[in-house]
């Protein structure tokens, strides 16, 4: 609940403050009534001090429902704003949202024309959950905002109903509340925008689209409406795609840019994303995340001197960063670039140089985790090993993440059946724990132990009958080896059936067609998978089916895409030997 207050200094901040209650002129008066006043008046005052003296007191010494109550009597005998707000803040601290709600409704009916006490009312009926009864004193929040301050107000709307737990009732609010505002040509976008992501949030993927549709035809080319649309083309709503396109024509922020660029990355749509960066860095070359995305999909794709360009421009721009948490991250941002394109340049002692100078030892494991990477490329194994086991644990949680690192590190050297051991040790720690199974299962499958894999997911399949990845990993496994290819095509259509038009399990389909001699019929499904999904394996399968269906330089074209997700993938370049090709 306190944090849900805390969000009201976002539309505080945004609000022209309160406007000074005046006090009436006093009337004319005797000189004997006005002494007699100042004697009530003296007596007033010294029951006030005491009674919010006795209440701070209590609140001093943990005592906050007695201190509420000290402090909301002074408050209804002072008419005090000021106390109505101490007691109201009292109630939150000890937790009870009922009083704080119940001090918050009496402190508006004493200040009726009150935006803060509004506020508060609103806040509390949020965080408690009471998301019907806020409606009119949203509205009434909106209405007494200044125009200029209405875009920050909308954006707390959004934060403020975040954890609602009804979200389409919650939508339903916010539309009533907003009702006023959506004919409006200035504020009514910006409206529509916040009706839309309460709906996209709630699941009502239609009504967001409809908000986009009613804000455009206020005005087509706004930025809340470039936003909202983005969230739809991440939820898959790719009809959006040209609003936000046409937005960056006419105004190129980098911020709404980057965004963007950030839902293709998501997409697998990496030339379209670079596409993107490329702009920012050309309209806004002073915009250093922007270079630093951009040279981490550089070094990706072997593009290494464009690389070393671009994490030389956002080492440059690093000292413009706002000093603190911002610079140090940017800080090891950059030596953590540097180090990939070192170990890229198989330039390893550089590589471990930049790697021992990033200072955040919050992140002290990943960075021994990829020194030891660069050790054991070097065939320095032991001293790998000894090196991630040196990290110190600060617990169960700790150690556990320890060994994982120590598998994964294994499992990279290609020592499959040492991996697997360690990594059952963590299993039979776990037993229960699915994906730990699963991940167990799959080292066992690397170490040629077919028989233990196939009881591992069994097992998981039996105890998670709704556990899709156990039926799609033993029917792949059967298809790479070609063998009992209907039991694996049956176990694929399983894991299908749960989640339809899942590229993973499409292509896991498509592979056992081909191993049954169905070319055509595998092409059209990892075609489907791969306009889903741009990942580098799917990509591996789909070039080898479209070689071998004699589409030749089709499979050239989706090679040389996979090459850009992951030049160093196994599955690929296993798939260039065995086919004795040079994409």
């Amino acid at each position: 609940m306190a944090a849900v207050l805390a969000m009201g200094t976002a539309i505080s901040t945004a609000q022209a403050a309160d406007a000074p209650i005046k006090e009436p002129a006093p009337a004319a008066e005797s000189a004997e009534q006005a002494a007699e006043r100042e004697l009530d008046r003296a007596a007033l005052n010294a029951e006030l001090f005491y009674e919010i003296l006795v209440g701070e007191m209590a609140a001093s010494q943990g005592a906050l429902g007695d201190a509420q109550a000290l402090m909301m009597e002074a408050a209804r005998t002072s008419g005090s704003e000021q106390l109505y707000r101490r007691a109201t803040e009292l109630a939150v601290q000890s937790r009870s949202g009922d009083r704080a709600l119940r001090n918050a409704r009496a402190w508006l009916d004493a200040y009726p024309d009150s935006r803060r006490a509004n506020r508060t009312v609103l806040q509390l009926l949020v965080a408690l959950n009471r998301i019907a009864d806020s409606t009119s004193y949203l509205r009434r929040e909106v209405e007494a905002t200044p125009d200029e301050a209405k875009p920050a107000t909308f954006l707390s709307i959004t934060q403020l109903y975040n954890n609602a737990s009804d979200k389409p009732l919650a939508a339903d609010v916010v539309e009533q509340a907003l009702d006023a505002e959506l004919k409006d040509k200035k504020n009514g976008p910006m409206a529509w925008a916040t009706i839309g992501h309460m709906r996209l949030l709630a699941g009502q993927k239609a009504a967001a689209l409809q908000a986009v549709d009613s804000a455009q035809q206020l005005d087509p080319d706004t930025g809340a409406i470039a936003l909202l649309s983005m969230e739809l083309l991440e939820s898959g709503s790719a009809e959006v795609e040209p609003i936000i396109k046409r937005y960056l024509q006419k105004s190129p922020s980098p911020q709404i840019r980057m965004g963007y660029a950030r839902v293709l990355l998501g997409q697998k749509r990496i030339d379209d994303a670079k596409t993107q960066l490329m702009a920012i860095t050309q309209e806004s070359p002073d915009f250093a995340e922007a270079w630093a995305v951009l040279a981490n999909l550089q070094l990706r794709a072997d593009e290494l001197g464009a690389a070393q360009t671009s994490i030389e421009r956002f080492g440059a721009l690093l000292p413009q960063l706002p000093q603190g948490v911002s610079r140090n991250a940017g800080q090891s941002q950059y030596y953590l670039l540097q180090a990939n394109l070192a170990e890229k340049q198989k330039r390893y002692a550089d590589a471990d140089a930049y790697l021992t100078r990033i200072p955040d030892a919050a992140n002290l494991l990943s960075v021994q985790a990829h020194r030891a990477e660069l050790m054991a490329k070097q065939g320095k194994i032991q001293q790998a090993r000894a090196l991630i086991r040196a990290v110190p644990a600060t617990g169960p949680n700790q150690q556990r993440l320890k060994t994982m690192a120590e598998v994964q590190l294994l499992r990279d050297a290609d020592q499959n059946s040492e991996a697997y051991a360690l990594q059952l040790t963590l299993h039979k720690q776990s037993p229960d724990d699915a994906e730990l199974a699963y991940d167990t299962a799959m080292l066992a499958e690397r170490a040629g132990k077919f028989d233990e894999m196939e009881k591992l997911l069994r097992d998981l399949m039996v105890r998670k009958p709704d556990f899709l990845h156990a039926y799609n990993a033993l029917g792949y496994s059967f298809a790479e080896r070609n063998i009992r290819l209907d039991e694996a095509q049956a176990l694929i259509q399983k894991a299908l059936d749960m989640q339809p038009d899942d590229p993973f399990v499409t292509d896991s389909l498509a592979w056992v067609k081909y191993r049954k001699g169905d070319l055509n019929g595998a092409e059209s499904l990892l075609e489907k998978a791969y306009a889903k999904r741009q990942d580098v394996e799917i990509s591996a399968h789909l070039g080898e089916v479209l070689w071998q269906n004699g589409k030749r330089e089709r499979a050239m074209q989706v090679w040389r895409q996979g090459l850009k997700l992951d030049a160093e993938n196994t599955v690929l370049l296993e798939t260039f030997k065995r086919l004795n090709v040079t994409p």
